[in-house]
């Protein structure tokens, strides 16, 4: 510990973590047997109050404790970390690149929600009107862990401001999840097998562009991977964010193939890939946004579009261990 100082801070976050979740446990396990011996003393003397702020007290309790038993499945291996969210607009011009922009201000609203930390990395303006791509790290407590499951293509269907003729267009755009790793982590990538671009930044300015000429994409040529960066000035800095991101996307590929590997008798591998939808965002002519996966659906697209989609998360995290049940019913 004391000849390795980074390892010692890994391993004191992981005992803060689990004195957190023990402490956690040992408070929900004090209050219940206070409240139950509680409730079951109100109830032998008919003190109909002190029952009612019982009962209240054993409800949240509940809730709080359903919770908890969600964030005890966030316990794989990179779950912890921070995340990189990657969005790209389809096929379908000024609409998709339109959803891919409403898609990324959801995740980030979200992460805001939550008290998370967002650093832009990439953006690249519609040729119209929203976005062609956009990069950004979601830092905070099991950043990747809560949305991991949400790497895969999203759909919209709605009624077109940019149709004169106010028709209903289908739009899709892809999110891609994938695990911010530390030093520690080795992944050994071999320049040989990198091909780096470097090229103007083709935002349209603001607060998440930088018009320079220090833009950097790199290709992993064995795997094709393609990652991108252009928020610094410096080529240098852009360089190796792309390479830490190029890093990330590897370890992630890594964790999909054992994950496929455990889930193959099962038959549960997930593709991530155009036509592979996993939800739905329907406008027009109802309201609805339905997963198709697990099923919940709720028919307040606007708070989901603002950020309020908790309720996927949950169930598709949910959904990852006990087989992909579907909990079809469920509404926001």
């Amino acid at each position: 510990m004391w000849n390795k100082p980074e390892d010692a801070q890994k391993v004191m976050r992981e005992r803060t973590a689990i004195a957190g979740a023990i402490e956690g446990f040992e408070r929900l396990e004090g209050a219940f047997v206070e409240n139950l011996e509680l409730l079951e003393m109100a109830e032998a003397e008919g003190d109909e109050g002190v029952a009612a702020d019982a009962e209240k007290a054993l409800a949240a309790l509940r809730a709080e404790a359903s919770k908890r038993e969600l964030e005890a499945l966030l316990s794989g291996e990179a779950d912890g970390n921070d995340c990189f969210v990657e969005v790209h607009a389809g096929a379908g011009g000024t609409e998709s690149q339109d959803w891919a922009e409403m898609l990324s201000r959801m995740y980030a609203r979200w992460a805001e929600q939550r008290g998370y930390k967002l650093e832009w990395v990439e953006e690249s303006a519609g040729e119209g009107a929203g976005i062609k791509s956009a990069t950004y790290k979601v830092l905070g407590p099991n950043a990747y862990g809560w949305l991991k499951t949400e790497s895969g293509v999203h759909r919209l269907v709605r009624i077109s401001p940019f149709d004169s003729a106010a028709r209903r267009h289908t739009s899709f755009a892809s999110v891609w999840v994938y695990p911010v790793v530390d030093d520690s982590i080795d992944i050994e990538i071999h320049e040989k097998d990198l091909r780096v671009d470097t090229y103007r930044s083709s935002g349209a300015g603001g607060q998440h562009v930088n018009v320079t000429d220090s833009a950097v994409r790199i290709t992993h040529i064995p795997t094709n991977i393609v990652v991108q960066c252009q928020n610094e000035r410096s080529q240098h800095k852009n360089r190796a964010t792309a390479m830490a991101m190029l890093k990330a996307r590897l370890y992630e590929a890594e964790l999909q193939k054992r994950e496929a590997q455990f889930q193959a008798q099962q038959a549960q591998k997930t593709e991530i890939g155009w036509g592979h939808q996993i939800r739905s965002y329907v406008l027009h002519p109802y309201q609805l946004v339905k997963d198709l996966r697990t099923g919940v659906e709720t028919g307040n697209t606007q708070a989901v579009l603002d950020g309020r989609i908790d309720d996927f998360l949950e169930a598709s995290l949910a959904a990852k261990f006990t087989g992909g049940e579907k909990r079809a019913g469920k509404k926001g």
